[in-house]
């Protein structure tokens, strides 16, 4: 069995998790952010599996994962420093 390590997105919208894996351009959610990685999990390992849909070559896909800072001038009626993946 092979290992693979993906990125993904996880954000609060609401009172969902919702996770995303722009890798494989696939989301989920769960009312809890452990919850929304399994579901992530098992979405990934149901993606790959399935004989029917088109796969990435995933041994070609580099990705890099960061954040960056910028200034905003207002933001909510307050000027602040944003760091953004």
């Amino acid at each position: 069995m092979d290992v693979i390590s993906l990125p993904i997105i996880i954000s609060r919208e609401g009172k969902w998790y919702v996770a995303s894996c722009p890798v494989l351009d696939i989301a989920t959610q769960g009312v809890t952010e452990d919850e929304v990685k399994e579901n992530m999990k098992d979405l990934i390992r149901e993606y790959l599996e399935d004989p029917d849909t088109p796969k990435p070559d995933l041994e070609e896909i580099e990705t890099t994962l960061t954040t960056v800072t910028i200034k905003i001038k207002d933001y909510h009626g307050k000027a602040t420093s944003v760091a953004s993946a």
